[in-house]
């Protein structure tokens, strides 16, 4: 992070009145064109941030240093972001620590590798892959950007997670993919026991493919499923009441820990609910579902001592 006099090629967050916010790039010379009149960079360069400049039209604007949530939302996109709300979840609930060694898959924009740099420091290792060119060199430049500099413990590979993905040791995985489940089983062999794995889904169905395909591995503890909704508040004197602005369902987290090898899972004494695996189940059975559930069979069923091989889609 920056700090002092606002230097040239700094990146500088304008707010107006009603709240509104513009980003530039300060340049000696140069003007920023409003509605309301002009503002010169030339009244903001060497100057502290948090000071007011006022335009030709005389509206006042405040200048900060734009921070990460802002930059996430307003940075250049090739993808959908990882929103601040759902960023600030995975690096809690998936334990993101100075110096850990973490795997993302599907970089996007950019967005969750910034949050998950600062978070690892210096002495960490993000491992990032992104099966689009185009994606990655948009999450590179707004990377770097936001940084300055390259990070000296990130490295960015394009192709698939399974095809790619270098034999390391992993802390923490985080998935945020199309098909998720499809990775489990690379990933599982490189977590340490312990590591935890974060998968971010945009659906329902998507959420109950990765947690059944966890189960069914067996080598990892009960899946935990959440949403962040975030609601503003308006307070004014006695005018106290919820904001116009929310911030509601943009994707679904499950977070999960790697048990140690050849250890399996405790079965859930907790029943599935009626209809959960019936005839039109087709994805991987959880180790606890009976035979007979919904008409369908499995050889797993009949041998729930020994560890679960991975099922794949069709497969009942």
């Amino acid at each position: 992070m920056r700090t002092g006099p606002l230097e040239e090629g700094e990146r500088v967050t304008l707010t107006d009145t009603k709240g509104r916010r513009k980003s530039i790039i300060l340049q000696p010379g140069a003007v920023w064109h409003t509605t309301n009149g002009a503002v010169q960079h030339d009244d903001l360069l060497g100057g502290p941030e948090g000071v007011t400049v006022r335009s030709v039209g005389g509206m006042e604007y405040l200048a900060f240093r734009p921070i990460m949530h802002e930059f996430m939302v307003s940075m250049p996109r090739e993808a959908a972001v990882v929103y601040p709300k759902d960023a600030a979840q995975i690096l809690m609930w998936a334990d993101i620590f100075p110096g850990a060694r973490v795997l993302e898959a599907g970089v996007g924009s950019g967005a969750l590798t910034i949050a998950l740099l600062r978070a690892i420091g210096p002495g960490g290792r993000l491992s990032s892959y992104e099966r689009r060119q185009g994606f990655a060199d948009v999450a590179h430049r707004n990377v770097t950007t936001f940084i300055g500099e390259e990070h000296p413990g990130w490295q960015l590979t394009v192709g698939d997670l399974v095809d790619v993905i270098d034999d390391g040791p992993l802390d923490r995985a985080i998935l945020d993919m199309l098909a998720p489940w499809e990775c489990i089983d690379a990933v599982g062999e490189r977590l340490v026991p312990g590591g935890i794995l974060c998968c971010y889904v945009a659906t329902t169905t998507q959420l109950g493919r990765v947690a059944d395909t966890l189960r069914a591995h067996g080598g990892f503890t009960e899946p935990h499923a959440t949403e962040t909704t975030i609601r503003d508040w308006h307070a004014e004197g006695l005018a106290i009441r919820p904001g116009h602005g929310t911030s509601s369902h943009t994707g679904f987290l499950l977070t999960s820990r790697r048990l140690a090898p050849g250890q399996v899972a405790p079965m859930r004494k907790r029943r599935p609910a009626a209809g959960a695996y019936g005839a039109d189940y087709v994805g991987p059975r959880p180790r606890n579902v009976p035979a007979n559930l919904g008409g369908a069979t499995s050889s797993r069923d009949e041998e729930p001592d020994q560890a679960p091989a991975p099922e794949h889609e069709g497969e009942d």
